[in-house]
């Protein structure tokens, strides 16, 4: 009965160290199981609907005897050390199987440790025969691996699990997972290729190295899912290795990422400017130099995989792409700003762009930035083949062609290919566009944003199949008065009216062309309302000249930008380097603050004892002047008083009076009138 009810009762499950990429990411995947409850230690967050099997504990930093009794409540431990494993952490880990093995004897059911490794720890093993430089290496072997010099920690730790936890009877079973390196979910170590990629702000992805090396590599929910078989089958094998089944070099993932994502071409750059550049730290270079062709048969023939990247990055790029987009929100921004001439089309665009960090579309712009494209393939400046200049040449026939033919306008089927590519160019496709002034008709629209995109289409409504993947999101028609207009261009300076057209022959035709093309039977406006696009008309006046109100209310419609920003984590280690750093200041200014103040002291205590000894010398010479000028006095009293003083003390002396002041006054009296009558 005891064993029954250990089997139907949930498991829980303590994970270390939940923050990290990779401990999330499997603690969230088996929080999916329903046979399972967990037991957290770090800081994640429960849904707030209850639905998953989640027993949330926050810990920032137990005490060992805390973190002991909640191991102990717990059927399975997972320790994590596959990702930038500090040595508290392969510490901590070395503790907590050493800990549970000395209690094992008071387990009142079976435990399991999992130790999720890395594959370094098998970087400097060869094959055993020299000559087969292509062989597979197999979990078989895995007592000959040889680790990189700087993960031997990570093996003598990988041994004591093994060693501690094996027996038929011991009630403590010890697994070693050897996880490749990851991918999935906004990419992890690979994370700079992607961001490179997708801001296509160089014209080459940079490769560090010759880029030969073969990476085993394995999606972060596929080694959540071993992790869970693992749980729920006890394999005899106690070593696992977790791979997927490519065998793909550094170059071939750097390549398909370039080509899926960014300008489709890499570069390759030494090794050094990886650290010189800040796009990899040592240690993550060590982990992209390693070389291993590795077979995980185990988790083929014996565990039951849904896997989500069985084949790897490379053959399933498209969907880790939109799996990166998706976790890291990098949802295009796609605008479409229309309105009669004049009113400010083009400056609420270029407003719009630096807000949002897209691309301001004019379609002048466009045309000419295509035909000096068509110009340098021509001229072989951009290393095409043969074929492709001469398709280039071609196409850039045909649109002089048309430009000659039509006063230098293109015909609608050349502009609309014109335009249908930018639109979908890997930076339009990646943050997305203002399309600034165009199209102006129902019919125009209709020709460059009509699709075979047709899925979750409602079939019982009629209306247009669109390409989802370029039509504007957001229409904004800016209106003004035909006064209103009329004056503005009026200000305008003679040579800007005449190079926008907006001189008095010019501007009035196409006001009124406008207006009419506004009052057609479908009008542009039209089209994106069949499409459930509503337009929103916003109206330009005078008391907004810097178009601020205008653009506050356009960004509080589109929302806040989706451009790239930091994953969950990421921002959460940013924040807490922030914190940190506003730490550090504070102590910083503090200290400085104490240091100023011990200055000013210092200073003050100088100036004081400065004073001290100038006052001294001024009372010096005080004394010396007083001294000089009391000498005429000295002498006058010697000759004048003192003689007659004396003799008044000396007679004083002799009567010894009860009132001594009283006889000297009287005696002093007596000689002066005695004096006056002699004299």
């Amino acid at each position: 009965m005891a064993d029954e009810k250990q089997q139907t009762r949930p498991k829980r499950v303590f994970v270390s160290d939940v923050d990290s990429f990779s401990s999330r990411h499997v603690a969230e995947l088996l929080s999916t199981c329903e046979a399972s409850a967990f037991l957290f230690v770090g800081t994640v967050s429960a849904p707030e609907d209850g639905t998953a099997a989640f027993l949330l504990e926050k810990y920032l930093s137990p005490s060992r005897d805390e973190l002991l009794e909640r191991l102990l409540q717990c059927d399975v431990v997972v320790y994590n050390i596959s990702e930038n494993a500090t040595p508290q952490l392969l510490e901590e880990a070395t503790w907590a199987i050493t800990s549970l093995h000395a209690e094992m004897q008071n387990f009142k059911s079976r435990k399991m440790f999992i130790l999720i490794s890395t594959v370094m720890t098998w970087a400097m093993t060869k094959p055993q025969s020299s000559h087969e430089t292509d062989v597979l290496l197999t979990e078989e072997e895995f007592r000959r691996r040889r680790p990189h010099p700087n993960f031997k920690n990570h093996n003598n730790l990988e041994k004591l699990v093994l060693k501690l936890g094996r027996g038929k009877k011991s009630k403590l079973s010890g697994y070693v997972v050897g996880s490749g390196l990851q991918y999935g979910k906004g990419e992890s170590l690979f994370h700079y290729f992607f961001k490179v990629s997708w801001l296509m702000q160089s014209p080459e992805v940079p490769l560090f190295g010759e880029g030969t090396n073969y990476i085993p590599m394995i999606h972060i929910y596929d080694l959540a899912r071993v992790i869970q078989n693992i749980i729920e089958l006890r394999p005899k094998s106690k070593y696992i290795l977790a791979v997927d089944d490519s065998k793909n070099t550094l170059e071939d993932i750097v390549k398909m990422i370039s080509n899926s994502l960014g300008p489709g071409k890499i570069k390759k750059v030494p090794e050094q400017e990886a650290i010189a550049m800040k796009a990899f730290t040592p240690e993550e270079m060590e982990y992209l130099n390693i070389n291993l062709r590795l077979d995980a048969f185990i988790i083929k023939d014996t565990f039951s995989l849904t896997w989500t990247s069985e084949s790897g990055i490379v053959e399933n790029m498209e969907t880790i792409v939109e799996e990166y987009k998706d976790t890291r929100q990098l949802l295009p921004i796609r605008i479409c700003l229309v309105g009669p001439p004049s009113v400010g089309k083009t400056t609420v665009s270029e407003k719009l762009c630096n807000h949002y960090q897209i691309h301001h579309i004019k379609l002048k712009e466009v045309i000419e930035e295509k035909i000096t494209q068509l110009k340098d393939m021509v001229n072989g400046s951009d290393s095409v083949s043969g074929e492709g200049a001469a398709a280039a040449h071609k196409q850039l026939d045909n649109i002089n062609t048309s430009m000659n033919m039509n006063a230098g306008r293109l015909e609608d089927h050349l502009l609309f290919d014109i335009l249908q590519e930018k639109l979908n160019s890997k930076p339009c496709s990646n943050q997305g566009f203002v399309l600034d002034g165009f199209p102006k008709t129902y019919e125009q629209a209709k020709m460059i944003f009509t699709g075979q995109d047709s899925e979750d289409q409602d079939l019982t409504v009629k209306r247009p199949v669109y390409n989802k993947t370029i039509t504007p999101e957001h229409v904004i028609a800016l209106d003004a008065s035909d006064d209103f207009l009329i004056k503005r261009v009026q200000g305008l300076p003679e040579a800007v009216a005449q190079k926008m057209r907006y001189t008095q022959d010019d501007f009035p035709s196409r006001l009124m062309r406008y207006r009419q093309l506004s009052t057609a039977e479908e009008t542009l406006l039209d089209y994106f309302d069949e499409l459930e696009i509503h337009p929103e008309r916003i109206e330009v006046n005078t008391d907004d000249p810097e178009y601020t109100k205008v653009v506050k209310k356009i960004t509080e419609m589109v929302g806040i930008p989706k451009n790239y920003g930091l994953s969950p984590e990421e921002q959460e280690e940013e924040d807490r380097k922030k914190e940190e750093e506003r730490k550090q200041n504070l102590a910083a200014e503090a200290t400085e603050k104490k240091h100023r103040n011990e200055a000013a002291l210092a200073e003050m205590v100088a100036q004081y004892e400065e004073w001290q000894k100038n006052l001294s010398e001024v009372k010096k010479q005080e004394g010396e002047r007083m001294e000089a000028q009391s000498l005429p006095l000295r002498n006058y009293l010697m000759k004048y008083v003192m003689p007659s003083l004396t003799e008044a003390m000396l007679e004083c002396s002799k009567i010894k009076p009860d009132d001594p002041v009283d006889f000297l006054a009287e005696y002093l009296l007596q000689s002066i009138q005695q004096y006056s009558s002699n004299g």
